[in-house]
């Protein structure tokens, strides 16, 4: 689908906004405050917790409206994949998340109500309604940015479970899941083969007398640890690769995926093999489900075709297997409990959003909404992108097409029509992560132009095509662009290994190598002389 690109305006009284209410203090909250404040925006952010994170901020009991994760979850994108585009993380700290502070955060603050004023259609201005100790307050303001996530609402569809309601053990969904302890010496059964139900079942079978871990539709199963020991996505995202499968037809690109999967382990020998192997699902990502599979700790289940009291009947199996726990690793949905359905509905898992961010028949587009896509990517560095992309908007910078074309292409998304190349993608949100990054770059004149920094920095043009896509290459040039990018890129792989190499070990040159390099070193000689 040929994107449309943005016009470039300049910035007026009349159509710049300048104060933005941001709802949500994760990830792309965050991201979203700073790039207002990048551009001179006055940001005030509304968090209904009393700390900063969203998702990422672990807590032992699970709050209401707030993503939940467990104790022992680990990212599934590395730290240079996904850090901020400006901030690495220090090349020795191999955990996620830092501790800091950012003012404008109104936290334990609720946003009750986001509605439009009564003169919408001239100012673009909103009246948002806060609930903070018991006390509401309104304020308006010029724009509104939404970043609440789409893992707040469990999806937890009972109905297609016969016999759910005789069951006597105990049942719930993954996000009330913390610790492994309740599954000491029980049954366990886990439904769904994502990556919390893996993680769960995996963990689960360190303690559990049996785990059974049912899927309707089977999965890719990845490692975060690649080829000689590198991260998977330092590999597999590089502008590179993402344009050799975006050339090829979508059964040579499907057929070629299978195959590097599958020489992990062989997937049907498993029973885990995806019954769909021409769409693209989200690979689940984990590092010990063969082992515990090929052990014996788990084991791999079709779907369940009753439930009873204490046992449950799976599909093409007629024999009951006795279950204590069930665990729900069905998913979520998402709302927008503050916003009237004119202003942004959901139908289907989807929005009608252009990019993904912006509603596409709002008179004035002063409302965005940040982090509502599925990359198949970190959504660290996708959240911080949309949110400078949205920002040079709101400011008046930037001007969006006209309503009719946003709605076609929001159209055209979601109606999903394969291409007939690359990967197909199957579910709503899912995206290909470098093509939709470079759709935003392009439009604010941030993506780096690799044929003209060919010729001028030609070390970093390499590094930027055939290494991996590091966000730090979308702060290289337009708008909030940051002077160490080149740097960060050009030291990417040192900070990678400083963490794992904690012990200092003297390797001894192959002589193939030594031979090659004199070789190398003798043809170079020889095509200068007869130069």
């Amino acid at each position: 689908m040929k994107s449309k690109k943005l016009c470039r305006i300049f910035p007026t009284q009349e159509n710049m906004a300048k104060r933005v209410a941001i709802v949500g203090a994760g990830v792309s909250g965050l991201a979203s405050i700073k790039c207002c404040l990048e551009e001179g925006l006055e940001p005030t952010c509304f968090e209904r917790s009393d700390d900063l994170g969203g998702l990422w901020r672990f807590t032992e009991h699970v709050e209401e409206g707030r993503a939940s994760l467990y104790k022992s979850v680990v990212s599934n994108s590395c730290k240079e994949m996904s850090c901020y585009p400006d901030f690495p993380f220090p090349e020795d700290y191999p955990k996620l998340c830092a501790q800091f502070s950012i003012p404008g955060i109104s936290q334990n603050t609720e946003v009750c109500r986001v509605t439009k004023r009564p003169d919408f259609t001239v100012t673009g201005q909103w009246e948002v309604v806060t609930l903070h100790e018991g006390k509401q307050e309104s304020a308006i303001f010029d724009a509104i940015m939404v970043c609440t996530g789409f893992l707040t609402n469990p999806h937890l569809p009972l109905d297609s479970f016969p016999g759910i309601n005789t069951f006597e053990g105990q049942y719930f969904h993954s996000r009330q899941y913390k610790h492994p302890d309740i599954f000491k010496d029980k049954n366990v059964l886990v439904i769904g083969v994502g990556n919390s139900g893996t993680d769960i079942a995996v963990e689960a079978s360190h303690v559990a007398k049996k785990v059974f871990l049912s899927t309707t539709g089977g999965a890719w199963v990845m490692s975060r640890v690649s080829e000689s020991g590198l991260p998977w996505d330092m590999l597999f995202m590089t502008r590179f690769h993402n344009m050799l499968r975006n050339s090829l037809p979508t059964p040579v690109v499907t057929w070629w995926m299978s195959r590097k999967i599958n020489s992990w382990f062989n997937h049907a020998n498993y029973g885990l093999a995806p019954e769909n192997r021409t769409q693209m699902k989200e690979p689940v990502i984990n590092d010990e489900l063969p082992g515990r599979i090929i052990t014996g700790k788990v084991l791999i289940k079709p779907s369940i075709k009753e439930v009873k009291k204490n046992s449950v009947i799976f599909n093409y199996t007629p024999k009951e297997q006795p279950i204590d726990i069930i665990v729900f690793a069905t998913g979520y949905t998402f709302a927008f409990p503050f916003l009237d359905e004119t202003v942004v509905k959901v139908e289907d898992g989807q929005a009608s959003l252009y990019k993904y961010i912006f509603p596409a028949h709002l008179e004035k587009p002063t409302l965005a909404v940040i982090g509502l896509i599925k990359p198949l990517g970190s959504m660290i560095p996708t959240g911080e992108t949309q949110a400078r992309w949205a920002v040079q908007v709101l400011k008046g910078v930037n001007k969006l097409p006209p309503r009719s074309v946003m709605i076609e292409e929001v159209n055209a998304r979601k109606e999903n029509r394969p291409s007939g190349f690359g990967f197909c993608y199957c579910k709503a949100l899912q995206s290909d992560y470098i093509t939709y990054i470079d759709e935003l770059l392009m439009d604010i004149n941030a993506k780096p132009n690799l044929f003209s920094m060919l010729l001028t920095d030609p070390r970093l043009a390499l590094a930027i095509f055939f290494g991996p896509c590091t966000p730090y290459q979308f702060r290289l040039t337009g708008p909030g662009k940051w002077k160490g990018a080149r740097n960060a890129i050009l030291s990417q792989w040192d900070r990678t290994f400083k963490a794992t190499r904690t012990r200092t070990v003297q390797e001894s040159p192959f002589p193939f190598a030594i031979l090659l390099s004199l070789f190398l070193v003798l043809l170079v000689a020889v095509f200068l002389i007869f130069l």
